[in-house]
C-alpha cells in the first residue's frame, strides 16, 4: 500500500460560536483558541491505514474516509492535485483542515517528515 502524507493546512477558531456555546471550563481554559493538538504545517507520514498514537482520535475519525479513498487510488474532483484530498475535523468551535496526499515511492520526503508508526 502507498504511503500517505497528512498535512495540517490550517487550524481555525470560531470565537463567536465558542463564546456563545462553549462551556465555562472551555472558555476559561488554555484550550480556548485554535486546536492545541496540531500545528499549522505539521505533517504525518503513514505507511498503511493505521492511526499513529500522536494523531487526535476525533480528527482521525472525521478524515478517515478521505484517507481510505486516497490510499486506494480514488479521485476527488474538487482538488487540483491528483491522489489527494482535503478534509477537516468537525469540531464546530475549532476545526482543523487537512490535506491528504498519496506518496509515490519515487518521491523524496523532507528529512523533517518522520514516518509515524
Amino acid at each position: 500500500m502507498a504511503k500517505l502524507k497528512i498535512t495540517v493546512l490550517e487550524r481555525t477558531f470560531n470565537k463567536e460560536i465558542a463564546e456563545l456555546y462553549g462551556s465555562e471550563d472551555f472558555k476559561a481554559g488554555a484550550g480556548f483558541g485554535a486546536c492545541p493538538h496540531f500545528k499549522d504545517g505539521q505533517t504525518f507520514v503513514l505507511d498503511g491505514l493505521n492511526k499513529s498514537d500522536s494523531f487526535c482520535d476525533r480528527a482521525w475519525a472525521d478524515i478517515h474516509g478521505a484517507i481510505r479513498t486516497v490510499a486506494f487510488g480514488g479521485a476527488h474532483d474538487y482538488v487540483t492535485t491528483p491522489n489527494s484530498a482535503l478534509s477537516c475535523c468537525t469540531n464546530g468551535m475549532r476545526p482543523v483542515i487537512f490535506k491528504i496526499d498519496r506518496i509515490d515511492s519515487s518521491q523524496a520526503l523532507d528529512p523533517h517528515e518522520i514516518p509515524e508508526k
